[in-house]
């Protein structure tokens, strides 16, 4: 497990210290668990699986994918929060237009994308 506790944070881009401060443990307890010195508790091992959305089983045995797959809802309520968290960025400005659109307006747009999906498939082939 210490090495795929290492491969995840390195995936993760996050030193020891950063890795740990998510999940309330110190650096020297993260390069412990990485350096095979100790074992994570299993309440350590299911903030790690809650807190960065990877599988238990990967984590514990290798097997699956190191990540647990999100649903579409969950990929927009995370952009939505770090949205949130951005000053005036160019995303966000473009959300807040288009949650001021009204069911034409969607409907235009529509009718818009799927004609630039159209010209750029035509593209394509």
């Amino acid at each position: 497990m210490n090495e795929r506790l290492k491969l995840l944070r390195r995936e993760l881009q996050l030193n020891q210290t950063e890795f740990g401060n998510r999940l309330g443990l110190k650096q020297s307890a993260v390069a412990n668990y990485e350096n095979g010195t100790r074992q994570p508790l299993d309440t350590v091992i299911t903030s790690i699986c809650r807190e960065f959305g990877v599988s238990e089983e990967w984590l514990r045995t290798g097997e699956g994918e190191m990540f647990v797959p999100r649903t579409k809802n969950q990929v927009i309520t995370d952009f939505m929060a770090d949205l949130v968290m951005e000053d005036d960025s160019f995303k966000k400005r473009i959300i807040e237009a288009l949650a001021q659109l009204d069911a034409k307006d969607w409907e235009e747009l529509e009718r818009i994308a799927l004609k630039v999906l159209e010209r750029k498939n035509g593209e394509q082939d």
